[in-house]
């Protein structure tokens, strides 16, 4: 399976300790037996994560899946708290990036102790 999604196989072995994944059947000699169902959730997860939602968020959308009563109202609701989530991480890298962008702008960068970077590390 770790071939054919491109996953790790240690996050595998992960997410199915945890319970994002179900335990695959074993063969007679124990090893685990991955079938398209499988290989179709973990696609899900790793696209849920790509998309930067969190185990627990993935965890809830899998359970909607699941439950094969899901809305689209119900996973609008995940969707949409993700949305302001990531909203604000950019709204403060967005700020992160205008403060460094000005003090980098400040910074002589000669060979002299004293540095506008450190100054405002300093003085935060």
């Amino acid at each position: 399976m770790a071939r054919a999604t491109g996953c790790n196989l240690e996050t595998i072995r992960y997410y199915e300790k945890i319970g994002i994944m179900p335990d695959p059947p074993r063969s007679t000699k124990g090893y685990r037996s991955y079938d398209n169902a499988h290989v179709r959730r973990l696609k899900f997860v790793m696209r849920s994560r790509d998309l930067g939602f969190s185990l627990e968020e993935v965890r809830g959308l899998l359970g909607l899946v699941d439950e094969q009563s899901r809305t689209c109202a119900e996973v609008q609701i995940i969707a949409e708290d993700h949305l302001t989530d990531v909203r604000a991480k950019i709204a403060d890298l967005q700020r992160i990036e205008h403060v460094l962008s000005d003090t980098v702008a400040r910074c002589t960068g000669d060979a002299v102790p004293e540095c506008a970077v450190i100054d405002a590390l300093l003085d935060a």
